[in-house]
């Protein structure tokens, strides 16, 4: 099963993401893409941190996300990934610029193989105005892409907004 839920700040996709994740009733492994490079992004990952289960396992992993699933992967558990869109960020920043493509690509061919649960956090960034900087058009861009190639391979997408779950795609077997 592999779901992804989409939102913009602060419209409860992360929230959902732990309730389903705590729903399941799987061993749940955390994947944060965050780095905190200043005290507002440390504040944030800090209140993410308050809100998770104490028994959930961490992993930090803010570029190589394929390895790290295809290391930590086996059927019977669930693996949350908040966020995408924090991990394109670094991927988009960093000193490589083909590793973003490489990345993209090896999650997409990764995800379907997985044995694990997976639940995908990311922003949806396509709804406001186009920015006004080559590097935030470019992370746009990609990140749309990245939204509709992981639809598609998706069994169930969600779309939040203002803490409501709305189903846009839900091919998730029934129990």
């Amino acid at each position: 099963m592999l779901q992804l839920i989409l939102g913009g700040a602060r419209s409860g996709k992360s929230r959902l993401a732990e309730q389903t994740a705590q729903s399941s009733q799987l061993p749940v492994i955390y994947i944060a893409t965050a780095q905190a490079y200043d005290q507002e992004m440390q504040d944030r990952i800090q209140h993410h941190q308050e809100h998770r289960p104490e028994h959930w396992q961490l992993i930090e992993e803010p570029l190589f996300l394929a390895e790290s699933l295809l290391r930590i992967d086996q059927a019977g558990q669930l693996i949350l990934i908040d966020c995408l869109t924090l991990w394109m960020s670094n991927l988009l920043m960093h000193e490589d610029d083909a590793l973003q493509h490489q990345q993209c690509e090896l999650l997409l061919r990764t995800l379907p193989e997985l044995k694990s649960e997976v639940v995908l956090v990311s922003n949806e960034t396509g709804l406001g105005v186009i920015p006004m900087g080559e590097l935030s058009r470019k992370f746009v861009d990609e990140s749309g892409r990245l939204h509709q190639q992981l639809g598609k391979i998706a069994d169930k997408v969600i779309f939040c907004v203002a803490g409501f779950p709305m189903v846009l795609k839900d091919q998730s077997p029934s129990v």
